[in-house]
């Protein structure tokens, strides 16, 4: 009996060889069951509830109970509504930034050179303190009473302390200091990838530093530079404790989350929370688009290199 047994799990393993299939696949099981249990799951059953309106919410007793009624609310608020220009404000500064302060510092390091180890740590500890300590860091250094005010103030430059936080700057700063670590790691790589003897071939020719950066290591690297600043927009995109704690959530940096947590944990609004969710991923998912689309029109061939 064992002899069939055998020869029929044969058989079976074959027919699925055969389709493309085998054993190895089931070691993709756990990862699946993850997404879906993280991501595809919370997805459907945000997007589902964003069109299921809450009985007796405002936004039942305003716009009906229609499917699309939290939609309507949110964007015929100017108060709602304006949370995505806000936040477009902090996202789209602070992305662009990091990626261009990221590509001269990267550039200078994809060489060997004594202390690169020393100096790559020190630029990529934000990484390891988090939104909240570096928020706690910018009051500690730039609020009303924080070492850059005290000094300011004892060299006589100022005659009252700058404002650098609770407002629209304070934000900023925390988006740059805790997004720069990944945009500086992704651009390192992307160079590393770029074969150096062909800037060295251009230096043979009597092509320039600039020359070579300009039109040589620059097409090569940015589609790299587009894939960078997509992570870090929607790093930025989804602030939250830092326009809480060193920002102005009641005014002038009222991001989309904050609006979308008013909702869920003070109106007890889910339905409306969902769907200001919803309308948060369609926003980047929008900027990701366009900036992907722009990233198909570079030059994407092969850089002689290891990336």
């Amino acid at each position: 009996m064992a002899a069939p047994a055998t020869a029929g799990r044969i058989a079976l393993r074959h027919r699925l060889a055969d389709r493309g299939m085998d054993r190895t696949l089931l070691l993709l099981v756990p990862a699946v069951v993850f997404i879906v249990a993280l991501f595809i799951y919370p997805f459907v059953y945000g997007l589902q509830l964003s069109f299921q309106p809450q009985p007796g919410s405002e936004t039942v007793q305003r716009y009906g109970s229609g499917p699309f009624a939290d939609y309507h609310a949110f964007f015929a608020d100017s108060y709602l509504r304006n949370t995505i220009w806000t936040t477009l404000k902090l996202s789209l500064p602070a992305g662009l930034f990091n990626v261009i302060a990221s590509v001269p510092i990267a550039y200078r390091m994809r060489g060997r050179f004594r202390g690169k180890r020393t100096i790559t740590t020190i630029l990529v500890v934000p990484i390891t303190l988090g939104t909240v300590l570096t928020a706690e860091g910018l009051l500690a250094f730039m609020g009303p009473t924080g070492w850059l005010n005290r000094l300011l103030l004892d060299v006589g430059i100022v005659d009252h302390p700058v404002r650098f936080t609770h407002n629209y700057w304070g934000v900023l700063f925390s988006l740059i200091i805790s997004g720069f670590p990944f945009a500086f790691l992704l651009t390192l790589s992307y160079l590393s990838g770029i074969d150096p003897t062909l800037e060295r071939a251009a230096a043979t020719m009597g092509a320039g530093w600039w020359q070579r950066f300009r039109f040589i290591t620059l097409p090569l690297l940015a589609p790299g530079l587009a894939i960078t600043f997509c992570l870090t927009f929607v790093l930025a995109f989804s602030v939250f404790p830092s326009a809480v704690m060193v920002g102005d959530p009641s005014g002038t940096t009222r991001v989309i989350s904050i609006a979308a947590f008013h909702a869920a944990f003070e109106q007890y609004d889910y339905s409306m929370a969902s769907a200001i969710a919803m309308i948060m991923g369609a926003v980047e998912l929008i900027v990701v688009g366009l900036v992907l689309g722009w990233r198909a029109t570079l030059y994407r061939g092969a850089t002689g290199g290891k990336g």
